[in-house]
């Protein structure tokens, strides 16, 4: 049967062997949570939403990915109001387009004339009716407080690369005052984009960013004054001087602050090594070089786009077989003085793991059972005093896979992850994002409407619970978490 059309978690990579080994994988070995929480069905009917904010006015405010609208949902009834629908966002159905992050301004809502809403597009590029140059843009809305509207966009930054894979897309406010933005590989080297390279590791010339010549940020964080210039701060990579943040990633779908001013990614890997990195300025984070920790366990660096001898277009794409013509570098081969190991990895395997787990073969979604989790969102903890006990100082990452959270506990500087995470709120869905409550008690998470994610026990299933719909979880006691 032929493979369905790759999903956002989707693997590059092969399996070096597909014996039984062990996993080191902490969603598998997860110790059970201890704490209670009581749950509804806050709001259905969203069209694949992207991003939850709790916002000033007491609102939850929503981007929908499809349905490319700003919407508020009030956590006292579920009730939703439109803000914005941007008509020229570019969603396609099969792709990973759309209406993507959003971050409010600190300022909004507070009398300092800030009521600014700041959003992440995909939009088309190409002025004939018939092509499609698909295109990323941020932009500065103004809400209207009277109305409940946002209006007056201007844009900050356009032209940044998109693609119907990987475009990571998510956006915070900064407590530097400065935007920060992922931008994933475009899901190059894998799929129908197989031949396309990718190109995480290339750094812009200063040539190419006066000519504003940004096809070089795939694969990158970028920190962008309000305005969308360059801020004079920013670290001189290879000599010039870009938006250009960190470098070396696949698909960093998110992106928090700590209560310092630490900045936490979460990243999607392949087969194996996804991702929880503390980012830091000008460091390179190994893709596609190194997936995870550079330990050459169950994944090499494929070049498909580099085929050798055969042409990359007369190759038929294989996660598990890599053909004599493609290059492969392991990645121990590779070094680079400002590589950056991740905090924490979901599904590091050994050698000889079988990724072709006959749970998964119905469809061949093999992908479902692969150990990695798809983390979608990354949120922080934190609440002391008044909050649930043992669960300050830690991060919280959603998984579109295995439909958790897990709550993974901070070293006191912020550097470490000691301890396995700790999954919570099990249904069967596709987790997005997640939200808190002023006194983070309660939990809002986002569902996806529709896609494939592991079943109730074993396998996979496209049944999902609660498809395109808002899920309250609210903590009623229990014993502490304690780490």
């Amino acid at each position: 049967m032929k493979r369905r059309a790759a999903p956002l978690y989707c693997s590059l990579l092969l399996s070096l062997g597909l014996g039984v080994a062990a996993v080191r994988d902490a969603s598998h070995a997860a110790p059970a949570p201890s704490e209670t929480f009581a749950s509804r069905v806050l709001a259905t009917g969203l069209n694949y939403p992207w991003e939850i904010t709790w916002g000033p006015d007491g609102a939850l405010w929503i981007t929908e990915r499809g349905a490319k609208r700003v919407i508020r949902v009030q956590p006292s009834d579920g009730s939703k109001s439109t803000v914005a629908t941007l008509s020229d966002v570019l969603s396609i159905d099969s792709g990973q387009d759309g209406l993507l992050g959003m971050a409010l301004h600190p300022g909004l809502l507070k009398g300092t004339g800030n009521d600014y809403v700041y959003l992440a597009s995909t939009y088309d590029a190409d002025p004939t009716p018939t092509g499609v140059n698909r295109r990323a843009r941020i932009q500065r809305y103004t809400y209207d407080a009277q109305a409940h509207t946002l209006g007056s966009p201007v844009d900050l930054i356009t032209n940044l690369p998109a693609s119907n894979d990987h475009n990571a897309g998510r956006l915070r406010f900064g407590p530097d005052q400065k935007l920060y933005y992922s931008i994933g590989d475009q899901g190059h080297n894998q799929f129908n984009n197989a031949c396309l390279p990718i190109r995480a590791q290339e750094l812009p010339t200063a040539a190419e960013v006066a000519a504003r010549d940004w096809s070089k940020y795939q694969g990158k964080s970028l920190r962008l004054n309000l305005d969308g210039s360059i801020p004079a701060d920013n670290p001189t990579l290879a000599g010039a001087r870009s938006h250009i943040f960190t470098y070396g990633h696949r698909n960093p779908q998110g992106i928090v602050f700590g209560p310092d001013g630490k900045l936490y990614a979460c990243e999607h890997g392949p087969k194996t090594d996804d991702e929880v990195n503390l980012l830091q300025a000008g460091k390179n984070y190994g893709w596609p070089y190194v997936a995870g920790y550079k330990d050459d366990k169950s994944y090499v660096y494929a070049n498909w786009s580099a085929s050798q001898g055969v042409s990359c277009g007369s190759l038929t794409y294989s996660d598990f077989q890599i053909p004599p013509s493609v290059p492969q570098q392991k990645e121990s081969a590779w070094s680079h003085p400002d590589f950056t190991p991740p905090l924490k990895t979901f599904g590091t395997v050994e050698n000889g793991y079988n990724f072709q787990d006959p749970a998964c073969a119905d469809g061949d979604l093999w992908y479902i059972c692969w150990p990695t989790i798809a983390p979608s969102s990354i949120d922080i903890y934190t609440a002391r005093r008044s909050g649930i006990p043992g669960w300050a100082n830690s991060l919280l990452v959603t998984s579109l896979k295995r439909g958790v959270i897990y709550r993974l506990k901070l070293s006191r500087d912020g550097k470490s992850s000691p301890g396995e995470p700790i999954p919570y709120f099990k249904t069967t869905n596709r987790y997005r994002d997640v939200a808190m409550s002023p006194d983070q008690k309660t939990f809002y998470i986002i569902t996806d409407t529709a896609g494939d994610t592991s079943g109730p026990t074993r396998g996979h299933t496209s049944k999902l619970d609660n498809p395109g719909a808002i899920l309250e979880f609210r903590y009623t006691g229990g014993a502490p978490g304690g780490r």
